[in-house]
């Protein structure tokens, strides 16, 4: 390998290192240790939207029949699914921070 090359790596190598540092510097003293019975609360707020979301689609489905749905329907709808969607965001980055190692956890 190039001597260049080798410096790119290395480089590369420090900046990870030091995000990884940073993040779990930051990260790790907002949330106290995390146990499983901490993250079920999560995991279960993210089931209940992804469940308030279908049952909508399914009411909705029953409701129109071979119709369209209405825009206030459609919005509500909408709604649950940005709702479920960013709970879905919030939780991937916090199964995130626990694979990285920026929190905490007591197995």
């Amino acid at each position: 390998m190039a001597p260049e090359s080798l410096d790119h790596n290395r480089m590369l190598l420090e900046i990870d290192r030091t995000i990884r540092d940073l993040n779990r510097n930051t990260i790790n003293p907002m949330i106290p240790e995390l146990t499983l019975n901490d993250l079920c609360p999560v995991m279960e707020l993210v089931a209940r939207a992804r469940g308030f979301y279908l049952k909508e689609l399914f009411e909705v489905t029953e409701i129109t029949g071979d119709k369209m749905p209405s825009q206030d329907q459609i919005g509500r709808l909408k709604k649950l699914r940005e709702n479920f969607e960013e709970l879905v965001k919030g939780a991937q980055s916090l199964e995130t921070a626990i694979e990285r190692g920026y929190l905490d956890v007591n197995r």
